[in-house]
């Protein structure tokens, strides 16, 4: 069974209203740097770069990141070993940057973990914080979203399913139930 909890104008009303938080929070864009957590997050941080552009006049660098490499639930030790990701991964310059680490969904807190490894691999930034389209709770780790588009409360047999239009042709959030 699938709810839509939002539609496309909702979605674009939160990144509107994140992209809003960020720029007051971080006082302007100086040395901003936003970071898309693949897949869905790339798309988040390219919208959110687009909002800034249009509302500060400013080109605040986008970068991408593959964490698939830095998983702690990866069983197959041989790819844990020595993970590298290269700097043309990401595309940007991190040192003495404050660093927003975007994605679609927080759950447990691992994905974030294994971004923050992933981009501290890269360099020092001077902050990293993290923003979300959707938080569900469930977290397993002590680290939370500072920019939220939604609190939806889910129990373990739902899951959250953020559709972007770039890759799956609408933009909306969605809950699922999962099989029993």
């Amino acid at each position: 069974m699938m709810k839509e909890i939002w539609d496309s104008l909702a979605m674009k009303r939160a990144l509107t209203r994140i992209t809003y938080e960020i720029i007051e929070q971080n006082k302007g864009t100086d040395d901003l740097v936003l970071v898309g957590i693949k897949t869905r997050g790339v798309y988040l941080a390219q919208r959110i770069h687009d909002r800034i552009q249009t509302l500060e006049g400013v080109d605040v660098p986008v970068g991408q990141l593959d964490i698939t490499l830095y998983r702690d639930d990866r069983h197959d030790s041989s790819l844990k070993r020595d993970p590298i990701i290269n700097s043309e991964e990401i595309g940007i310059n991190v040192n003495d940057k404050r660093v927003v680490l975007i994605d679609d969904v927080i759950y447990t807190g691992r994905t974030i973990r294994a971004a923050m490894d992933a981009l501290m691999d890269q360099g020092r930034p001077s902050r990293i914080k993290v923003a979300v389209l959707v938080d569900r709770g469930h977290r397993e780790l002590p680290i939370r979203a500072d920019y939220v588009g939604k609190n939806i409360p889910t129990s373990a047999k739902e899951q959250v399913a953020v559709n972007v239009v770039e890759k799956d042709g609408k933009d909306s959030v969605e809950l699922k139930s999962l099989p029993q």
